[in-house]
């Protein structure tokens, strides 16, 4: 049981569909084909297939937000619940931004809550690390889940819910 009392940055419900979006590698003309889903226990579930094809490799879920003001907090916790795949999780502090701030996480095939600080999260861009300051934690414009292990895979991440702290 969670012993966070939680701020909830997003709480997966059935009417959630229409929140988050598929993005694949097929924007660069890859084959990758995620999908999204709302199970009947109301969690999230991306999942797909990751093909290295047409010099492809990844697929992402992504829900742009309103500006949620985040300076109080200095985590993100994500409860999930994986398939034992390495994931990342991504913010935008400007959904103009080129760049994403990125930070990976395991999963175990159990329910789990993932912390992840935000002085951790990264700039990277296209896989690649930026020379710029780590996230500046003073405001999140959009969150994204990616899978981008370099090499061909079925994959299936369940989401509960996403939280600060």
């Amino acid at each position: 049981m969670a012993t966070l009392q939680p701020n909830f940055l997003y709480d997966f419900t059935a009417d959630s569909k229409k929140d988050w979006q598929i993005v694949d590698d097929r924007v660069m003309g890859g084959v990758s084909q995620g999908g999204y889903s709302i199970s009947e226990e109301g969690h999230g579930i991306f999942s797909g297939h990751v093909s290295l094809d047409n010099n492809g490799g990844f697929s992402s879920l992504m829900h742009p937000t309103k500006s949620i003001q985040v300076e109080k907090f200095k985590k993100v916790v994500l409860r999930v619940k994986g398939d034992k795949k390495k994931y990342q999780f991504r913010i935008k502090a400007n959904r103009s931004d080129y760049y994403s701030y990125i930070q990976s996480f395991e999963t175990n095939g159990e329910w789990q809550e993932i912390e992840i600080a935000f002085k951790d999260f990264s700039p990277s861009f296209r896989g690649r690390a930026l020379d710029m300051p780590n996230f500046p934690g003073k405001q999140i414009e959009e969150i994204r889940f990616l899978i981008a292990n370099y090499k061909e895979e079925n994959f299936r991440l369940e989401i509960d819910w996403i939280a600060l702290k």
